[in-house]
């Protein structure tokens, strides 16, 4: 069990307590050095009163959007069924294939019973989720989650790993969050950091005037587009269907030297492989390579069939090749990894292409506690003169990523 298993363990006293009420805090301007230190200490020595929820009630959607997509999948795939789907766009959304079968409500149709009968699981994260929360028991919804919560209580079956709880943060962590959080490259990787951090550790929602979360620019936030060109070699680990790697042609007009896409699910491969069809129909410089990045070549577990939840999980029902990015031979320019939790030891695979070849580096660090500081931390130490930012993409700690820009690109644009 990992550490932030075990405090999600350790929280289960306050499963699904009715009327625990998540905490919001609007904070002026962007934590400079000093004041990120002081909020740190704030966030070590506070106490966290939540804990993974469970499904011991009857459940309900709210959001019928990608996220509630994923949560009926999810659902089925752990064996539980739910009542009812709460949309505001219900009407529209009779008749869609992904909806089938299921009973679809705008929020005022629930009845009273049907709002106190059932625990609402919220699948939005690309808007805040306090004031979601707030409204909905103010509707007459008497238990509302976050998804993530839920799914949190069934990581012994399904390895997906967005609702993991930081545990309490010991003088080794604080030190080297602080270490982070110095080390960023402007106070709005300060501020997204320290949001992301409240969620993780206690719950709360932050948020820091002047650092918005932007749900559209996920791996192409301005800094990183402004550097690129038209000869790239883009590197896309944890490719899925290639959207990533669809918005990076957008995003350059078309133009690069190779792509490379890295995808070990067979399905999600297949689906890669059509839609690069209808985008990429000029294959010459493309690949697309089927195996999983690690710190060293072997072989792993690898959980497949749940679209871009797939990854390395011992509940899985067969193994593939774990490769590291050292060992594939690549020069690459730009790498984005989003590896379901594998991001760190993907890195440490790469330790010597990112120091001969200086690439860009977009890499997701919200499905373990390792993005608390572990990653950003050697990323630091490992690549000097970078630039290094976090930004959140989306809310409830989701949506984070590191990105590494070096200092030489910077110069020349």
């Amino acid at each position: 069990m990992t550490s932030s298993e075990q405090a999600a363990s350790d929280a289960s006293a306050a499963v699904g307590r009715p009327g625990l009420r998540h905490r919001a805090r609007s904070l002026d301007g962007l934590p400079g050095v000093k004041d990120a230190a002081v909020l740190l200490e704030e966030l070590a020595a506070g106490e966290c009163l939540f804990g993974p929820v469970a499904a011991d009630r009857p459940l309900a959607l709210y959001g019928a959007g990608n996220l509630g997509r994923l949560a009926r999948d999810f659902l089925t795939t752990v064996g539980n069924d739910f009542a009812f789907v709460v949309d505001r766009n219900a009407g529209a959304l009779v008749g869609e294939r992904a909806w089938a079968g299921a009973t679809l409500l705008r929020p005022e149709d629930v009845s009273e019973d049907r709002k106190r009968g059932v625990r609402l699981v919220v699948s939005v994260a690309t808007s805040p989720y306090v004031p979601l929360e707030d409204a909905l028991i103010a509707q007459g919804f008497a238990d509302v989650a976050p998804f993530y919560d839920l799914a949190e209580s069934f990581r012994a079956v399904h390895p997906l790993s967005n609702g993991w709880f930081a545990p309490p943060l010991t003088a080794e962590d604080v030190a080297n969050t602080g270490k982070v959080l110095a080390g960023w490259g402007d106070d709005m990787s300060r501020a997204h950091h320290l949001q992301f951090l409240a969620w993780r550790r206690l719950r709360e929602e932050w948020v820091f005037e002047g650092a918005p979360v932007t749900v559209d620019d996920r791996f192409f936030i301005p800094e990183v587009t402004d550097l690129l060109g038209g000869d790239e070699v883009f590197v896309d680990a944890g490719a899925h269907f290639g959207g990533v790697t669809e918005t990076f042609l957008a995003r350059t007009g078309g133009a690069f030297a190779r792509i490379v896409a890295i995808e070990p699910d067979p399905g999600n491969r297949a689906r890669l492989e059509a839609e690069f069809s209808r985008f990429l129909p000029d294959r010459s410089r493309v690949a697309v390579l089927d195996c999983a990045l690690g710190q060293a070549e072997g072989e792993a577990t690898f959980r497949a069939g749940l679209g871009y939840a797939s990854q390395l999980s011992p509940t899985g029902a067969g193994r593939i090749a774990v490769r590291p990015l050292d060992a594939l031979d690549l020069a690459p320019s730009f790498i984005k990894l989003h590896l379901e939790g594998a991001e760190l030891a993907a890195l440490k695979g790469a330790r010597e292409t990112l120091l001969a070849h200086r690439p860009i580096v977009a890499a997701t660090v919200y499905h373990n506690d390792d993005g608390v500081w572990k990653t950003p931390l050697w990323l630091m130490e490992t690549l000097p003169d970078y630039r290094f930012l976090f930004r959140a993409h989306s809310w409830c700690g989701t949506g984070a990523v590191v990105y590494g820009l070096p200092n030489e690109r910077l110069g020349a644009g």
